[in-house]
């Protein structure tokens, strides 16, 4: 048993099964008003499924619109499946969760972005995470969620 509580890889987790949910909701009954995804992952990610052209194409990162058409949005507890129209040519695509690095939907103002472990340790070792929100001027700009200290609350 580790002597510390990793708060990152658990926040990782809990938002990683929020994607999860709204995919199975989506999966089930559709987009729901204005809502679309924008969804950014890693291409060379192991478990990655993707055509060799789009990975040829795309090497490193990927990022996918879930919008008007897509079909065949299969959820598991590891990733999704969805076949996408790219130039009027259908591709099936496997996304793990663990691939993905930003999951936004613009039309609420919610964006999640996952850090890579090898870059949050570069920056801090409680990197907080980017929420995207949008100020009086309607630019979408990242805002950086704020750890607070838990001494401040200690007596």
């Amino acid at each position: 048993m580790s002597d510390t509580i990793d708060y990152g890889n658990l926040m990782h987790q809990a938002m990683r099964s929020l994607i999860r949910s709204v995919l199975e909701r989506i999966a089930k009954d559709g987009l729901p008003g204005e809502h679309h995804f924008f969804i950014t992952f890693d291409t060379m990610h192991p478990d990655v499924e993707i055509a060799d052209w789009l990975s040829d194409r795309y090497p490193g990162e990927m990022t996918v619109v879930i919008q008007h058409w897509f079909s065949n949005l299969e959820v598991t507890d590891e990733g999704f499946s969805i076949t996408l129209n790219f130039g009027d040519s259908p591709e099936p695509l496997y996304i793990p969760y663990d691939s993905i690095k930003t999951f936004v939907d613009p039309s609420v103002e919610f964006g999640l972005r996952f850090e890579a472990p090898e870059e949050a340790e570069a920056e801090d070792d409680e990197a907080p995470m980017d929420v995207m929100a949008e100020d009086e001027n309607d630019d979408k700009q990242p805002k950086q969620a704020e750890v607070v200290s838990l001494d401040k609350f200690r007596k």
